[in-house]
């Protein structure tokens, strides 16, 4: 009977002792410094568990085969238990251990080994189970409230659930019950908030100025609140390539059609080369553009000797082409 007494004792201590989960644990103070013989037992400060019992030979080295002893449950997984001098002395005496704490302030500190359900996991499942009931499009989740962690035994495989889904399609707002379980270990988490359907939206990945030509290597891609993308945000990339800021833009932001434009190739009255190409010829002339153009533009030119003004199209920087020409126009070209 004294032996079955001693772990049930002792477990009863350790549930009673104060139990921490977070980084305020105050460090244990030195409890075996003065004690220099390597055959004595010597009391552990931090234990790492990887199972439900914590074992005399977690608490305690050099104690032969009374390692295996199981003196107490271990914490819950993600969660730590203090153990004071006055326990661990009871322990030690009740194994006839050949150990005293040397100050009412020796304590060792019981953790158990676990591991933390990704946040993303937990967030893949939900979007799971609410496509299941009806939900359409690319989804993104926002919760009401900042998630708690749930931690679960690191010696087992890890399983994700959804259990009382409640979705409403027109608001978007959802209830669930997230469960997470490792081996016998479960750990269930309530939680709700808002599914809403995002789309991709091309951006800067760094500042581009006013005359710069934007690269596809110059941008990526961001989800955003489909509801928030208004009419003139540029949604298709080939919308952006190629063209140049009329002023400068910053990285991360939407860019709308008005803040974007072909790069000017042909600038108001600079000097332009005119070409026309007729049967096995090539003709050139110099003219003065009218207006501001970008490749494919159509735009007024004057010519230098005639002053005749004309159309042409704009087919590179300061050059234009001509398809037709007016007789006069002819004359002056080379």
């Amino acid at each position: 009977m004294r032996k079955l007494l001693i772990p049930m004792t002792a477990l009863f201590m350790v549930i009673s002792a104060p139990v921490i989960a977070d980084a305020t644990t105050p460090r244990a103070a030195p409890a075996e410094v003065a004690n220099f013989d390597t055959s004595q037992p010597v009391l552990n400060e931090h234990v790492v568990v990887n199972s439900k019992v914590v074992r005399l030979g977690d608490l305690f080295t050099n104690i032969g085969e009374k390692a295996e002893i199981s003196v107490a449950y271990a914490p819950d997984p993600g969660k730590r238990s203090l153990l004071d001098a006055r326990w661990l002395y009871r322990v030690a005496h009740n194994y006839k251990i050949n150990w005293k704490p040397l100050s009412a302030l020796t304590q060792a500190v019981v953790e158990r080994e676990s591991v933390t359900v990704p946040q993303d996991d937990i967030k893949a499942q939900l979007l799971s189970a609410l496509a299941d009931q009806g939900a359409t499009g690319e989804l993104d989740i926002e919760f009401a409230s900042p998630l708690q962690q749930l931690y679960l035994p690191a010696d087992a495989d890890q399983t994700l659930s959804i259990e009382s889904l409640s979705y409403q399609p027109i608001t978007g707002r959802f209830s669930a019950i997230v469960v997470a379980s490792k081996g016998l270990s479960m750990e269930r988490m309530r939680m709700s908030g808002r599914a809403f359907r995002t789309i991709d939206v091309p951006v800067l990945k760094s500042r581009i100025l006013k005359g710069d030509v934007i690269a596809e290597d110059d941008l990526q891609w961001v989800k955003m609140k489909s509801d928030r993308v208004q009419q003139d945000i540029i949604v298709d990339v080939n919308d952006i390539i190629g063209k140049t800021p009329k002023r400068g833009l910053r990285a991360g932001s939407p860019i709308r059609s008005n803040e974007v434009s072909r790069p000017i190739m042909v600038a108001k009255n600079s000097l332009v080369m005119i070409v026309h190409q007729v049967p096995n010829m090539t003709l050139t002339a110099q003219g003065k553009a009218l207006q501001n153009g970008s490749e494919g533009d159509v735009v007024q030119i004057k010519n230098g000797r005639s002053n005749l003004i004309i159309e042409a199209e704009v087919i590179g920087p300061g050059r234009v082409t001509v398809r037709t020409l007016p007789q006069q126009f002819s004359m002056s070209l080379n």
